[in-house]
């Protein structure tokens, strides 16, 4: 029987996703949760068919002028009705028990104020699939020992609503990941469920092995979260978006997220 009160929020933002969000549309409206949840797509200044495309399912679709994840993040959330708000991306599928896993979770420990999970990749090179399991395994046995993940991908993060403030617009890479994680073991256990990948691109990995270990990893994402956060603004910006193979573009685009705005 299913409960009146809307129990999930999935979030999910957009920025030129045609190629890939209808089939994490259809992932997520097969869901065998027998609860209510929404679904919330954001529209984050897209220029393709994505808007076109989501308009011919029953969804939310909420608009977001300034670019960037955690401006998208931060206005679903906003838009949220759901007692947990869960971050996904638009080039995800989902396992059709996917929900009802996250729901467990939260029953199984009444002091869960999050739950996370892994991401693996569908397609890609050999070491895309070999990366996942270095990274989560890890991941889930240290949240065992210390009852919360040294990280989570913002692709499988469902938090209780009431227990975030909100997502840092500052922030670039990162901050819709380690900036949630932060806040939120701050107010209760963040549980780590390592049996309820979800299913991702693997576009970010198409410039290569050394591209993604030193540009996305370390320079976007380490450097450009904490520098930014050290500052309060953004002084890098944002990675290029992988809707192309743009590996070759890198260097300049390094350079201009410099943007001492």
């Amino acid at each position: 029987m299913k409960s009146s009160t809307l129990r999930f929020s999935v979030v999910v933002p957009c920025f030129n996703e045609a190629s890939y969000i209808e089939k994490t549309l259809k992932s997520l409206k097969n869901q065998d949760f027998e609860g209510e949840y929404e679904i919330i797509i954001v529209d984050n200044n897209c220029t393709d068919k994505t808007v076109e495309i989501v308009n011919k399912y029953n969804v939310n679709v909420v608009s977001e002028k300034n670019p960037g994840v955690c401006f998208a993040r931060q206005a679903g959330m906003e838009a949220a009705k759901g007692e947990i708000v869960i971050s996904t991306d638009a080039d995800t599928i989902h396992s059709k028990n996917w929900l009802s896993n996250i729901d467990k979770s939260f029953n199984n420990y009444s002091d869960a104020v999050a739950v996370c999970g892994p991401c693996k990749y569908f397609d890609g090179p050999w070491w895309g699939r070999v990366y996942p399991y270095l990274l989560f395994f890890p991941d889930y046995i240290y949240s065992k020992l210390i009852k919360r993940p040294f990280y989570i991908t913002a692709t499988n993060t469902a938090f209780k609503k009431s227990k975030f403030k909100g997502y840092d617009t500052t922030m670039t890479q990162g901050g819709d990941e380690m900036y949630v994680l932060h806040s939120v073991k701050k107010k209760g256990r963040v549980v780590f469920n390592y049996s309820n990948p979800v299913f991702t691109s693997a576009r970010r990995l198409k410039g290569g092995l050394i591209y993604n270990l030193f540009v996305s990893f370390i320079f976007y994402y380490l450097i450009a979260y904490n520098v930014n956060k050290l500052f309060k603004r953004r002084i890098i910006g944002t990675a290029p978006a992988f809707r192309e193979n743009m590996a070759s573009k890198t260097f300049k685009k390094i350079k201009e997220s410099f943007t001492l705005q």
